[in-house]
């Protein structure tokens, strides 16, 4: 069952980065690409009830994405709840953070806020993988693709899946 799991997964995020990125816009293909990613990681407080808290900074697009496919369904005993923020100083407990592009530079501002509160870190920016981000959206050869920086995530008290390193580029 787990390598049918781990073949899906494959498919799944090879072909979102090569026929989905072009038949969708890039914030639905992000949207499904974070999700997939929560499916492989554990938080320490998995088996509690409550919030899934997805934030955004930036990208109006794939916040309201996430909301429109995600918002309010449930996640185990869980709930997925996504949150907009304008700014670094605006981000409040998540379980996920999604930095775009465009606000690249509230990286070390939002990375000081959430570090050590498990919290996953993903970014859209060349370079934020080696500088703490736990993943990082990279495009090799106009394919999308992403680093998973491991010692960054083991911090976080978070559990990455195998399925999911396999297919990361590690750094």
């Amino acid at each position: 069952m787990k390598r049918i799991q781990k073949t899906l997964l494959a498919l799944f995020i090879f072909s979102s980065s090569a026929v989905l990125a072009q038949d969708r816009p890039m914030h639905e293909v992000y949207s499904m690409m974070v999700y997939n990613f929560i499916r492989y990681v554990q938080w320490p407080d998995h088996a509690e009830s409550g919030e899934f808290v997805i934030g955004v900074v930036g990208n109006n697009d794939l916040f309201t994405t996430l909301n429109t496919w995600y918002g309010g369904k449930p996640r185990g005993s869980k709930t997925y709840v996504i949150k907009k923020f304008s700014t670094a100083s605006e981000v409040t407990n998540c379980q996920v953070v999604f930095i775009d592009k465009t606000k690249s530079h509230e990286f070390d501002a939002v990375n000081s806020k959430v570090k050590g509160k498990g919290t996953l870190v993903i970014t859209d920016n060349a370079g934020l993988g080696e500088k703490g981000s736990g993943i990082n959206f990279k495009n090799v050869d106009n394919k999308l693709k992403f680093e998973l920086n491991q010692r960054v995530v083991e911090a976080s008290n978070l559990k990455v899946a195998g399925a999911l390193s396999s297919m990361a580029i590690l750094i």
